[in-house]
């Protein structure tokens, strides 16, 4: 089956049209769903994939977000914390709820149904896949497409996929990722911390996020405690990103260097993001 770009985003269109995109939440979302959906694309070009893989890659940008309006309509907020997992209630719509029919006019509701629930009794880890195609199956699409929107934001992939299913999590995780440097940087620090501009130039760190940092992993959400551990958490997604290609986005890109170069009113602070601030240049030196 060939992807059909331009169906597929006049059905998104469509489909954000039910919200009020006039709300500054709403629209950073959008533009985040076609910034990633073209990261997607750029790094999968950058792996020399086919057209195809390409293409699918590009998809799972489109659709790695959708849950993140309801999510918002639903309880007014993108904590998932204090609401739900985005990325598996994004695949409770798309799959439990037919919602990727109307991307994929391929499928009927009940096939979806039908398949939605093999995959379960199958304990959610897919067969192989089939192997590089110009045309690729439905089956390899809707499994690929599930695994990757599902484990988009989780702090692991889960274990046991194949080696493609994988890489295309990775591609969609690492675009995802070198776009939250940019919402962050184009987004007020009140609206994405949560906190006060006053409590997050006055905090503190916690000695468990510094560790993280310097262990180049990301931060687990229980470590977080002071609002400037958010942003050493956003930095540390750095150590997250798996391809070449994405690292030289980033890079290019500024919005992590603008991120990371936060001026704390804490003095102790203040050093540790000098600190940080270097090991990161020198983690993307190496990787350069």
């Amino acid at each position: 089956m060939k992807i059909n770009r331009e169906h597929i985003k006049k059905t998104f269109q469509e489909y954000t049209d039910r919200y009020d995109s006039t709300n500054p939440k709403i629209k950073l979302k959008i533009d985040h769903t076609y910034r990633v959906a073209d990261l997607c694309e750029q790094i999968a070009q950058s792996l020399e994939l086919s057209a195809a893989e390409v293409d699918l890659a590009w998809l799972s940008g489109m659709l790695h977000d959708v849950g993140r309006f309801e999510q918002l309509r639903r309880y007014n907020t993108f904590s998932d914390a204090q609401s739900i997992d985005h990325a598996r209630f994004a695949v409770e719509l798309l799959y439990d709820e037919g919602l990727i029919a109307d991307y994929v006019p391929e499928i009927s509701t009940t096939e979806l149904v039908a398949d939605a629930r093999t995959w379960r009794s199958m304990g959610g880890v897919n067969e192989s896949p089939t192997a590089q195609s110009e045309d690729m199956p439905l089956s390899d699409i809707l499994q690929t497409l599930r695994i990757a929107i599902g484990e988009h934001s989780a702090y692991r992939i889960q274990k046991g996929l194949d080696e493609r299913t994988r890489m295309f999590c990775q591609i969609l995780r690492d675009a995802d990722k070198v776009d939250i440097f940019r919402v962050i940087c184009d987004t007020p620090m009140e609206e994405v911390y949560g906190f006060q501009t006053k409590d997050i130039l006055r905090s503190a760190i916690t000695p468990e996020v510094m560790q993280a940092f310097y262990e180049h992993h990301a931060v687990l959400r229980k470590l977080k405690k002071c609002p400037a551990d958010y942003i050493v958490a956003h930095g540390s997604l750095t150590f997250e990103l798996v391809y070449p290609e994405s690292l030289r986005i980033a890079k290019e890109q500024g919005y992590l260097k603008q991120m990371m170069s936060f001026q704390s009113e804490n003095p102790d602070t203040a050093e540790i993001f000098e600190d940080l601030r270097k090991d990161l240049n020198g983690y993307l030196e190496e990787r350069s």
